[in-house]
């Protein structure tokens, strides 16, 4: 049986996860959260788990955080994050930190269950469409240096998927709508990605972030 605790902020995705999970006879989920910080509390409670399955980017403290702060209590306790972010630098970052596997946020089901169950056997796992980008990159570009040394600026989950929303040519009040905000909101975003990449204007954002591998 593998023991599986999943954090994850967004109550819908955390649902469907859970609805996948609970279907496999050999995975039992024993508990939830939120965030790191209430995994961190879970494990202290001494809920014990053979996995970890969190997000990214989460409100108090992201899933790669917390997986350099597991106690000695859950020395053996595997993290696997789950996200939309699949620039290298991130998968790099959450690696770097100790995590077993890295997942995208599209897979399939059965690329979920079998990464889970390969990496709770025997280590590590990088989903194939991260696995595949990055070997026809290394390929097509062998001498090009990691865009870790291109960016230094940290752009959150969601403002990746604004800059994608942005880059398939939505209004702001079709990007409000998309995210259940507002159109001020959404322009909030807009400019604060302007600034954080240095750029004049959103065609000069959306080269930024095609150039530095942060959207396709």
């Amino acid at each position: 049986m593998i023991r599986i605790i999943l954090a994850e902020d967004h109550n819908i995705v955390r649902d469907g996860i859970r609805n996948l999970l609970e279907k496999e006879k050999d995975i039992k989920i024993v508990g939830e959260a939120l965030n790191g910080q209430e995994v961190l509390d879970l494990i202290n409670r001494g809920v014990s788990a053979d996995i970890i399955l969190a997000d990214f980017n989460m409100p108090v403290m992201t899933g790669v955080e917390m997986s350099g702060k597991l106690p000695s209590a859950a020395k053996d306790t595997k993290v696997v994050i789950l996200s939309m972010l699949d620039h290298e630098r991130y998968v790099v970052q959450a690696f770097q930190a100790g995590v077993s596997g890295y997942l995208l946020k599209n897979i399939s089901a059965d690329e979920l269950m079998f990464a889970l169950r390969s990496i709770h056997i025997d280590g590590r796992y990088i989903c194939s469409e991260l696995a595949l980008k990055f070997l026809d990159r290394l390929i097509t570009q062998p001498n090009r240096q990691l865009h870790e040394a291109e960016i230094d600026v940290e752009f959150s989950e969601r403002d990746i998927e604004v800059l994608m929303l942005i880059a398939d040519g939505l209004t702001n009040q079709e990007i409000a709508d998309q995210l259940f905000t507002s159109k001020r909101t959404v322009e909030g975003y807009r400019q604060t990605l302007i600034e954080k990449a240095g750029c004049r204007n959103t065609p000069a954002l959306i080269r930024y972030a095609i150039h530095n591998g942060l959207i396709n």
